[in-house]
Protein backbone atom coordinates (compact mmCIF):
# COMPACT_ATOMS: atom_id res chain seq x y z
CA UNK A 1 0.00 0.00 0.00
CA UNK A 2 1.91 2.76 -0.68
CA UNK A 3 -0.82 5.27 -1.45
CA UNK A 4 -1.69 7.64 1.47
CA UNK A 5 -4.83 9.31 3.13
CA UNK A 6 -2.96 12.82 2.08
CA UNK A 7 -1.80 13.28 -1.44
CA UNK A 8 0.91 16.01 -1.55
CA UNK A 9 -0.23 17.19 -4.91
CA UNK A 10 -3.27 18.79 -2.89
CA UNK A 11 -1.27 21.06 -1.14
CA UNK A 12 -0.87 23.26 -4.89
CA UNK A 13 -4.73 23.69 -4.77
CA UNK A 14 -5.34 25.33 -1.39
CA UNK A 15 -5.74 28.40 -3.84
CA UNK A 16 -8.87 26.76 -5.24
CA UNK A 17 -11.26 26.93 -2.10
CA UNK A 18 -12.25 30.27 -3.07
CA UNK A 19 -14.22 28.39 -5.74
CA UNK A 20 -16.61 27.42 -3.98
CA UNK A 21 -16.99 30.43 -1.81
CA UNK A 22 -14.94 32.86 -2.92
CA UNK A 23 -15.88 35.99 -0.49
CA UNK A 24 -14.80 33.68 2.62
CA UNK A 25 -11.97 32.15 0.63
CA UNK A 26 -10.67 36.08 -0.58
CA UNK A 27 -11.28 36.83 3.16
CA UNK A 28 -8.96 34.36 4.59
CA UNK A 29 -6.31 34.64 2.22
CA UNK A 30 -6.10 38.68 3.03
CA UNK A 31 -6.00 37.74 6.53
CA UNK A 32 -3.37 34.93 6.12
CA UNK A 33 -1.28 37.42 4.05
CA UNK A 34 -1.58 39.65 6.68
CA UNK A 35 -0.44 37.84 9.01
CA UNK A 36 2.68 37.17 7.67
CA UNK A 37 3.39 40.18 7.05
CA UNK A 38 6.71 41.72 8.67
CA UNK A 39 5.38 42.93 11.72
CA UNK A 40 6.88 42.66 15.36
CA UNK A 41 7.94 39.50 14.12
CA UNK A 42 10.30 39.08 11.45
CA UNK A 43 8.87 36.85 8.62
CA UNK A 44 11.89 34.30 9.57
CA UNK A 45 10.01 34.29 13.17
CA UNK A 46 6.74 33.71 11.81
CA UNK A 47 7.75 30.61 10.08
CA UNK A 48 9.15 28.90 12.72
CA UNK A 49 6.14 29.41 14.65
CA UNK A 50 3.92 28.34 12.03
CA UNK A 51 6.00 25.30 11.82
CA UNK A 52 5.72 24.49 15.07
CA UNK A 53 2.29 24.83 14.84
CA UNK A 54 1.58 22.58 12.23
CA UNK A 55 3.17 20.25 13.93
CA UNK A 56 0.96 20.42 17.15
CA UNK A 57 -2.09 20.39 14.69
CA UNK A 58 -0.38 16.91 12.94
CA UNK A 59 -1.06 19.11 9.03
CA UNK A 60 0.82 17.21 6.93
CA UNK A 61 0.21 19.90 4.47
CA UNK A 62 1.22 22.66 6.64
CA UNK A 63 4.74 20.72 7.66
CA UNK A 64 5.36 20.28 3.91
CA UNK A 65 5.08 24.30 3.59
CA UNK A 66 6.65 25.34 6.72
CA UNK A 67 9.34 22.85 6.15
CA UNK A 68 10.40 24.38 2.76
CA UNK A 69 9.55 27.80 4.12
CA UNK A 70 11.87 27.85 7.15
CA UNK A 71 14.87 26.14 5.29
CA UNK A 72 14.61 28.98 2.55
CA UNK A 73 14.58 31.46 5.11
CA UNK A 74 17.97 30.37 6.55
CA UNK A 75 16.82 28.22 9.43
CA UNK A 76 19.00 25.47 10.70
CA UNK A 77 17.81 21.96 10.90
CA UNK A 78 18.73 21.99 15.02
CA UNK A 79 16.37 25.36 15.16
CA UNK A 80 13.72 23.75 13.59
CA UNK A 81 13.97 20.55 15.79
CA UNK A 82 13.91 22.69 18.73
CA UNK A 83 10.39 24.28 17.84
CA UNK A 84 8.93 21.36 17.53
CA UNK A 85 9.90 19.99 20.81
CA UNK A 86 8.91 23.54 22.20
CA UNK A 87 5.16 23.32 20.50
CA UNK A 88 5.21 19.58 22.12
CA UNK A 89 6.11 20.27 25.30
CA UNK A 90 2.79 23.47 25.26
CA UNK A 91 0.80 20.50 23.57
CA UNK A 92 1.65 18.41 26.57
CA UNK A 93 1.46 20.30 29.38
CA UNK A 94 -1.61 21.80 27.82
CA UNK A 95 -3.60 18.37 27.66
CA UNK A 96 -1.98 17.52 31.49
CA UNK A 97 -3.25 20.62 32.92
CA UNK A 98 -6.85 19.53 32.06
CA UNK A 99 -6.22 16.66 34.12
CA UNK A 100 -6.87 18.80 36.88
CA UNK A 101 -10.92 19.68 35.51
CA UNK A 102 -11.06 15.19 35.73
CA UNK A 103 -9.45 15.32 39.37
CA UNK A 104 -11.97 18.05 40.06
CA UNK A 105 -14.53 16.15 39.00
CA UNK A 106 -13.58 12.79 40.35
CA UNK A 107 -13.42 14.55 44.16
CA UNK A 108 -16.81 16.21 43.48
CA UNK A 109 -18.16 12.68 42.39
CA UNK A 110 -16.86 11.01 45.34
CA UNK A 111 -18.02 13.52 48.05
Amino acid sequence: MSKTYYDSADLRKFGKITEWSEELGNKFFDYYGKVFEEGALTAREKSLIALAVAHTEQCPYCIDAYTKDTLQRGITKEEMMEAIHVGAAIKSGATLVHGVQMMNKVNKLEM
